[in-house]
């Protein structure tokens, strides 16, 4: 009796992974296409910790580049190779195109800097229609939290780009993945001690507080320093768990195309 509930219970486990299997093989090939700052860029940011986190159904280019505003990533022609990449189809079904910035469209950083009132509403929206006049999907992302407090309370300066960010997606009817109030939340639930420990590198015995990202978001690749704005490994691997609950909870077809079923 006890082999035999042995080998009905493998037999399940058998069923299971074949089913998974055939999942997977049935999964049409899509594309997701990462555009934004150095909070989303390779070794500064969570993008490439998002596309480690797609099946093989998935192709994932990560475009996000450091320092880069809404603004400057267009005037560099970097949206140009988005472009290309639309237009040439890439024999996938869909393609996801997800746009995040904010950081460096913010005061003081000249001349990547744009008005919150009429340039980047209008730069976030032209994003989203262009994707879509060319067959893709536009998907806006609030801007990644910075990590620095005031007493015990997250400082969340980048809530005015988040909100118009916000704004744009319902305007221009993209998808909206609000990473801004997710990973707000987490952050002050860490509090800063915690925060902390999602940079690049550990905290200075002395930390200015805060930090002026004026002079720690420079145009180009982040350098593997201690700040509260870029992430090491372990802040990259949590918010790119929170951009994939994000994109199943608006997409729910999406949970097919990450590797634990778009359960984080």
């Amino acid at each position: 009796m006890k082999s035999r509930v042995i080998a009905v219970a493998a037999l399940a486990v058998l069923c299971g992974l074949a089913a998974a299997a055939e999942s997977d093989t049935d999964a049409a090939p899509i594309r997701v296409i990462l555009v934004g700052d150095s909070t989303m860029a390779t070794k500064s940011g969570y993008g490439d910790a998002l596309c480690a986190r797609f099946t093989p159904q998935v192709s994932c280019v990560n475009l996000a580049r450091g320092g880069r505003s809404s603004k400057s990533f267009r005037e560099e022609g970097r949206w140009d190779e988005v472009e290309r990449l639309l237009r040439g189809g890439g024999g996938v079904k869909t393609t996801y195109v997800l746009v995040q910035f904010g950081h460096n469209d913010q005061p003081g950083k000249p001349p990547r800097s744009t008005d919150l009132v009429t340039e980047f509403p209008t730069n976030m929206a032209r994003y989203a229609q262009e994707t879509k006049a060319l067959g893709g999907v536009p998907v806006l992302v609030t801007p990644l939290t910075r990590r620095s407090f005031k007493g015990d309370y997250l400082r969340d300066d980048l809530a005015p780009w988040a909100a118009v960010t916000r704004k744009m997606a319902r305007q221009e009817g993209a998808v909206l993945l609000d990473l801004n109030a997710d990973s707000a939340a987490a952050v002050q639930a860490m509090g800063q001690s915690g925060a902390d420990t999602l940079a690049m590198a550990p905290p200075p015995a002395t930390v200015p507080t805060p930090a002026d990202p004026n002079k720690v978001e420079v145009a180009g690749a982040a350098k593997s320093a201690f700040d509260r704005t870029h992430v090491g490994e372990k802040g990259a691997n949590l918010f790119a768990g929170m951009v994939e609950r994000e994109m199943v909870q608006a997409i729910p077809g999406m949970a097919a195309y990450f590797k634990d079923g778009g359960k984080p």
